[in-house]
């Protein structure tokens, strides 16, 4: 996906700045599949010890206090998404009556990767509250290297 945004941005500079022709589906594609790679890449590719997090004040608490954030974090992030789901998914499908300016795509379409991907969020939150609350640590398993190779 991310090859094809590439040539679809090379196509339009292409076409913008040596024949002076601008195409606008070009836009129009990169913001959908960005969109689409970003979503889809959440819910079903990335694993949770591959995510990107700002870990400095949980790793300097104690190991009690992570497991309560975990708990407390995963609570709120689950109820947000899964109160929000209902209306996120009837706005999706109310956009069936609209389509994109170029490419002539029903934004219900365009809009559908975030139903999953909200179903996803949920369950990721919730697996960590349950991972949290039986005390396995979410922790990947180079930062627990790094931490026995520390304590040695």
């Amino acid at each position: 996906m991310l090859a094809s945004m590439f040539l679809t941005f090379v196509i339009q500079i292409v076409f913008r700045y040596v024949l002076n022709l601008p195409l606008g589906w070009t836009v129009e594609y990169v913001s959908i599949a960005w969109t689409w790679g970003i979503l889809f890449g959440y819910a079903f590719v990335i694993r949770d010890s591959e995510i990107i997090r700002l870990d400095l004040l949980y790793n300097s608490v104690p190991h009690g206090v992570q497991r309560a954030m975990d708990i407390f974090t995963g609570l709120i992030c689950a109820g947000i998404f899964a109160w929000s789901l209902p209306k996120a998914f009837e706005f999706v499908t109310f956009m069936s009556i609209e389509k994109t300016a170029f490419m002539q795509i029903r934004f219900d379409y365009v809009f559908s990767i975030y139903v999953p991907f909200a179903v996803s969020v949920i369950i990721r939150s919730l697996f960590s509250v349950w991972s949290a609350a039986v005390g396995r640590t979410g922790k990947p398993q180079s930062i627990l290297a790094a931490e026995a190779h520390l304590n040695d």
